[in-house]
């Protein structure tokens, strides 16, 4: 019979420890919670795009997820932060 478990889960042997989970924010997103609703210009320079991506909330990005990424999406009619998330 298949072995079959939730997606993300993984089976520990007993008596092994628990893999570490990852900081929530890796990226250094909760320092720069204040740019949210500030103009795009606001925002710190200069960019790594290896560890950071500035980017609008309607343009096409991949979806490929990094925790130590930091993403800072703004709105492009206004201008504005709107989110400011690892990933």
């Amino acid at each position: 019979m298949p072995d079959f478990r939730p997606v993300g889960v993984v089976a520990v042997p007993a008596g092994e420890p628990l893999p570490e989970r990852p900081s929530p924010d890796q990226c250094g997103a909760a320092d720069l919670q204040w740019l949210v609703g500030r103009p795009r210009s606001e925002i710190p320079v200069p960019v790594n795009p290896a560890t950071r991506r500035v980017t609008c909330t309607t343009c096409p990005m991949t979806e490929d997820f990094s925790p130590s990424r930091l993403n800072i999406l703004y709105d492009p009619t206004t201008d504005r932060i709107r989110t400011v998330r690892c990933g």
